[in-house]
């Protein structure tokens, strides 16, 4: 499929006045780039599942036509987005629409896309959103979204070519371990800059705290909403962009196990990790920074006990992580208890545990994706990746081993392939504006 416009023009000499001037708006978010080459804006090729109404498409991918507010104004980012890539087009597909307003090509294939239609590559930078379509699931009930298979694509298309370019990742890289690896693998290969994950490491706090660099943490949690192999992600990736900070940097996971069910308010009756349980002044910093913890309608203004806790979640799902320097971390997905994602911290030397609340500003803008294609906008910009790719690494593989765990009826599964190491940025990258 091939679409064209005589739109193109007038925006392309919009966006290049833009380039000349990006600095004005932009400056101010944490680590958005505010400076662009002169002359023309870069090309980008949006590579997706599919293009519907509030599908990561939508909410990702349209930043870059449309732009997305920063500090009381409206950035334009100094891309053009020059082609697309969309697997899928149901009946409510929105990639023609667009299209046709904003003067971009849909191609047949990946490579055609990032190649323009031309023998070579003609874009300087790809955006890659495998998620939402019809896709099966796996026998542990992963959907097999095709991210590998395209980042396969583009890199084939890097080698030919001989010149590659930075690509976003939206979410984990690949629901197989494997895949996830080979991906990272390819791109260090290669040699282009590479950035993955969720807009929770990169959405705002309440309050506006960041894990102090070189913290000695001895246990951190997440309680968060949502189900399997989705918002679990999210939930990980909150853990993760604290923890690494820890003093020593990353140092990997040991091992993982996944309890459902009433296993779940088993563990809670324990209350510490010694006896197979966590906590509890964790959980209960947690709940305490929820704005959306459910109340009794004849008792409301209460922390819940843990029989009405039971009453309002249906499905508990809990992660443990074992880091390889010991320390301890527990993911909770508790729907009906919550709505939001809060973090607590156990630190040495503190009595009481450093807490937040990772906040999500609420539909239609949600603008935590802005946040995060703010981070994938930097990348585009300066050629490199704000934080490591390591981290989205580690998460993929904590998610795979806990579904994993969950299909083997919660056993605690050895990760000795989760040894992986990096440092985290300096910079804290979370929206303050």
């Amino acid at each position: 499929m091939r679409m064209t416009t005589g739109l193109g023009a007038s925006r392309r000499e919009f966006l290049a006045s833009l380039s000349a001037g990006f600095s004005a708006a932009a400056c101010g978010w944490p680590a958005l780039a505010c400076a662009a080459e002169a002359g023309r804006p870069k090309r980008l090729a949006i590579v997706t599942t599919e293009w519907t109404y509030q599908s990561h498409a939508w909410h990702m991918g349209e930043r870059f036509l449309a732009g997305y507010p920063v500090r009381g104004r409206w950035h334009r980012p100094p891309l053009e987005v020059v082609a697309a890539y969309v697997d899928q087009t149901p009946a409510k597909d929105l990639s023609r629409q667009r299209a046709e307003e904003f003067g971009f090509t849909i191609y047949p294939s990946i490579a055609a896309a990032l190649r323009c239609g031309g023998k070579q590559l003609a874009v300087d930078a790809v955006l890659v959103i495998g998620e939402h379509g019809n896709y099966p699931d796996n026998e542990l009930g992963q959907r097999k979204y095709p991210r590998y298979e395209f980042f396969k694509q583009i890199a084939e298309v890097f080698r030919q070519d001989g010149r590659t370019t930075p690509v976003f990742n939206d979410k984990h890289l690949s629901w197989k371990w494997e895949w996830a690896q080979e991906m990272v693998a390819i791109s260090r290969e290669l040699k282009f800059p590479f950035l993955a994950g969720s807009s929770l490491p990169v959405t705002w706090r309440m309050p506006a705290v960041e894990m102090p660099a070189g913290a000695e943490v001895q246990e951190a949690m997440c309680v968060a909403m949502g189900r399997v192999d989705s918002y679990d992600f999210h939930a990980l990736e909150v853990i993760q962009c604290m923890a690494e900070r820890r003093r020593g940097g990353e140092t990997g996971v040991v091992a993982v196990q996944a309890l459902r069910g009433d296993a779940v308010w088993q563990a809670m009756e324990k209350g510490s990790w010694a006896v197979g349980g966590w906590d509890g002044a964790l959980f209960a910093a947690c709940l305490a920074r929820s704005h959306t913890l459910a109340q009794p309608p004849t008792a409301s203004h209460r922390y819940p006990t843990p029989a009405q806790m039971r009453g309002f979640v249906k499905d508990p799902v809990a992660y443990r992580v074992e880091y390889a320097d010991g320390l301890k971390a527990t993911m909770f997905l508790l729907s009906g208890l919550v709505g939001d994602f809060t973090f607590a911290a156990r630190l040495k030397g503190q009595a009481e545990p450093l807490s937040t609340l990772f906040h999500l500003p609420p539909n239609p803008n949600v603008v935590y994706s802005a946040a995060l294609m703010a981070q994938a906008e930097r990348m585009f910009v300066t050629g490199r990746a704000p934080y490591p790719i390591e981290r989205t690494l580690l998460t993929s593989g904590i998610l795979a081993a806990a579904v994993r765990s969950l299909g083997e009826g919660g056993k605690r599964l050895a990760t000795p392939q989760l040894a992986v190491r990096y440092q985290a940025p300096e910079e804290s990258l979370f929206a303050r504006e």
